[in-house]
């Protein structure tokens, strides 16, 4: 299999292209823009099931509530408070793009909104490249970022996300696709299983105090696997490690209700933010016509921590020059009885 076609056009001209990659049982569609899961089916024993949200045009990617669905998010994923952080002895001001009190994601374009150099195609590969230059959204230093998918086995998909640079700035890339494991726009009723024993708290404005709690005896306790149903409204980073690992391993496990299609989720990221979807309002019709409200899909983003540059106990995301920048995550469908 092997697919590139041009998806459509951004208002200043540039074209999106998709490119479709697969195997026997796993076939995604990825564009250009963000570098991004456009579309993911797997092949369960009643045929092929989509197991992301997304849209059938371009208007639904770049639309405002639903530009990150499928993304790599960067410069720096999640958020940093302030929009402030200090390095070497200089302060850095980034844009505030939440709610004009945060920076999220990278800030106002970052870089799930830019186009992506396409730099292999293969039946069972798709890579991106993207030069962020000096400056871009208030970063210091021009990084150079990779993005390679590629198929494997029958149903695992891997991700490697890479990034090099020239000057010392924070670097903390995460990829963003919403599940739907049922396709039936309600994801309350699947089963999660998240492998951290705590989480990083937050303030009102979603950022982390500092600390880090165990989740026993707590709503955010899913080291048994457990419908996501709650009076709790999830949006948290999970600490599954220290630090980054050298190779991926299981860091959280997702089942589909009515399908029982498994996820298993594997990286080498010390952290997993978990956002159940709770807020989400797209304006765009997705597929089928579908709209996308409240629970209608799940993301599970292996990344380091949330404002980790004003963090100097958590795990550093400071990228250096000399320094390379890896993050592996793979993921992996079956489906049980």
């Amino acid at each position: 299999m092997e697919e590139k076609r041009a998806f459509g056009r951004l208002p200043g001209g540039e074209t999106v292209h998709a490119l479709t990659i697969g195997a026997d049982a796993l076939e995604v569609t990825l564009l250009s823009l963000g570098a991004r899961f456009a579309d993911m089916r797997f092949r369960t024993r009643d045929g092929w099931q989509r197991v992301i949200l997304g849209f059938p045009d371009l208007a639904g990617f770049v639309a405002p509530n639903s530009r990150y669905f499928g993304a790599v998010v960067g410069r720096c994923a999640n958020r940093i408070g302030g929009g402030r952080f200090s390095l070497d002895g200089r302060t850095y001001t980034l844009p505030l793009n939440e709610r004009g009190r945060t920076h999220l994601h990278g800030g106002t374009i970052g870089f799930s909104g830019q186009v992506w150099r396409v730099a292999e195609h293969t039946p069972t590969v798709a890579a991106f490249a993207l030069t962020s230059p000096d400056g871009d959204e208030g970063y210091p230093g021009t990084v150079e970022a990779t993005c390679r998918y590629q198929v494997t086995g029958s149903a695992e998909l891997s991700v490697v996300l890479s990034a090099t640079i020239d000057r010392p700035s924070p670097v903390n890339l995460a990829c963003h696709p919403f599940f739907d494991l049922d396709g039936n726009g309600d994801i309350r009723d699947h089963e999660l299983e998240i492998c951290a024993e705590s989480r990083t708290p937050v303030d009102a404005d979603k950022i982390p105090t500092g600390a880090i709690i165990p989740v026993s005896e707590t709503e955010w306790d899913f080291r048994l696997a457990r419908p996501i149903r709650s009076e709790t409204h999830f949006d948290d980073n999970f600490v599954t490690g220290s630090a980054p690992v050298a190779e991926p391993r299981r860091v959280a496990t997702l089942t589909g209700a009515k399908t029982r299609i498994r996820l298993d989720l594997l990286s080498t990221e010390p952290g997993l933010q978990f956002y159940d979807g709770s807020v989400l309002a797209v304006t765009e019709p997705g597929f089928e016509g579908r709209r996308y409200g409240p629970f209608s899909g799940l993301a599970l983003e292996p990344q380091l921590f949330p404002d980790s540059p004003n963090h100097p106990e958590f795990t550093d995301a400071i990228l250096r020059p000399g320094e390379h920048y890896r993050q592996h995550t793979i993921y992996r469908f079956s489906q049980t009885l």
